[in-house]
């Protein structure tokens, strides 16, 4: 983390960089992260697909029937979103990634309506 600089001051400079999702977007990846992280048994890369996957269920099990309209009012619309907002936290050195990962590795994984939505 950048030194001396609280976790909403580096997400308002997020913010300030690209506008496109509300605050609460970064501060609920950032616990999807590390609910990921923490289902993992030993210390390892996690991937945009399996971290997509911890995303899904850790909104649903957040958010419930309103996951999908929650997350929209926050600005993520689509796993694309999802995967900007990560590659922002990389940028802003909350996180880190391998050489392979990509934006691509978020585009066009799962349909919000469908998983969001489907399971109520």
């Amino acid at each position: 983390m950048q030194q001396n600089k609280s976790l909403f001051e580096i997400f308002d400079e997020i913010i300030a960089k690209d506008s496109r999702y509300e605050i609460e977007a970064y501060n609920f990846l950032l616990l999807a992260f590390n609910y990921t992280v923490s289902k993992t048994t030993q210390y390892r890369h996690v991937t945009g697909q399996e971290l997509l996957q911890s995303i899904k269920e850790y909104a649903l099990d957040q958010y419930g029937p309103m996951t999908r309209i929650v997350l929209q009012h926050w600005g993520i619309t689509t796993t694309e979103d999802l995967g900007h907002i990560v590659f922002n936290l990389v940028d802003a050195g909350l996180i880190g990634k391998n050489d392979d990962d990509s934006i691509n590795d978020f585009i066009n994984v799962f349909d919000f309506s469908e998983v969001f939505d489907n399971p109520f």
